[in-house]
């Protein structure tokens, strides 16, 4: 089982990952993609993340899972286009790690290196259950300078706005530059999507085949005795199938030609 969630649609790369890829063969129904569009932010990612792992869980009862953490859905990525923060990313890592199944984390994408490495660092955090010394995370100006220029120069015309806020975190003091996408995933469409794969989902219970069936042996058959027989009715085609001799072909008593040869 194969569980996506990643962008698609405007021609992005590689063009595949529709709600509709489903799988083939034998492995119809075990791959679900989730596609999403430009913009999506914590709380719709979350909310969809945790209802769509927690019923493939449920369905496919795993006996262990990947979880391949990529970056570059964090706001701010060079290539990406969602508005995920950091607690955001960490979030998904929070809702599988309590389902206590045996964890593989890996890492993935990502092209804001600096990001990444924040990112990766919370979630390992999060994996170990241990608390951040101070100041971590925190951004050195030569990052402000080269974060700002790279995403004035390359944003997109649809980009909403550049963000800097101070927030206190991990005990410590950070600046936080983020851009601002437009969130194009819509409560409709979120639901549109989280609608067609929970119903892909209902489907894998029948998928790997037909039910067996215990085939009850003859002594289940009920005998007959054929002198209680009324000569009168028709002989029922339960009594036929039991008849392994044909009534004209043999005959038993003393004037049997076979049983005087056999003499």
């Amino acid at each position: 089982m194969t569980v996506s969630f990643h962008k698609f649609g405007d021609m992005f790369f590689p063009g595949t990952g529709d709600v509709k890829d489903i799988g083939e063969r034998e492995g119809k129904y075990y791959a679900i993609n989730v596609p999403l569009k430009d913009g999506i932010d914590d709380t719709s990612f979350t909310r969809l993340f945790k209802i769509i792992i927690s019923k493939v869980v449920e369905m496919y009862q795993p006996g262990a899972i990947v979880l391949q953490c990529g970056a570059d859905s964090l706001a701010g990525d060079r290539l990406g286009c969602f508005n995920l923060s950091i607690d955001g990313h960490a979030e998904c890592v929070k809702i599988v790690k309590k389902f206590n199944l045996p964890l593989l984390v890996t890492g993935g994408g990502g092209y804001t290196k600096e990001n990444v490495a924040r990112c990766w660092t919370v979630e390992t955090g999060v994996l170990l259950d241990t608390e951040l010394p101070n100041g971590i995370l925190r951004l050195s100006s030569l990052d402000v300078f080269r974060y700002v220029n790279v995403m004035l120069i390359a944003a997109p015309v649809y980009l909403l706005d550049i963000e800097i806020s101070w927030l206190i975190d991990f005990k410590g003091l950070w600046l936080v530059l983020h851009c601002v996408w437009e969130n194009l995933n819509s409560k409709s469409y979120l639901s549109t999507i989280k609608m067609q794969v929970l119903e892909n989902l209902r489907s894998i219970q029948h998928a790997p085949g037909v039910q067996m069936q215990e085939v009850p042996p003859d002594f289940y058959i009920p005998d007959f005795d054929e002198d209680e027989q009324n000569a009168d009715e028709r002989m029922d085609q339960h009594t036929q199938d039991k008849q392994i001799q044909r009534d004209d072909e043999y005959y038993d008593g003393d004037n049997d030609n076979d049983h005087n040869m056999d003499m």
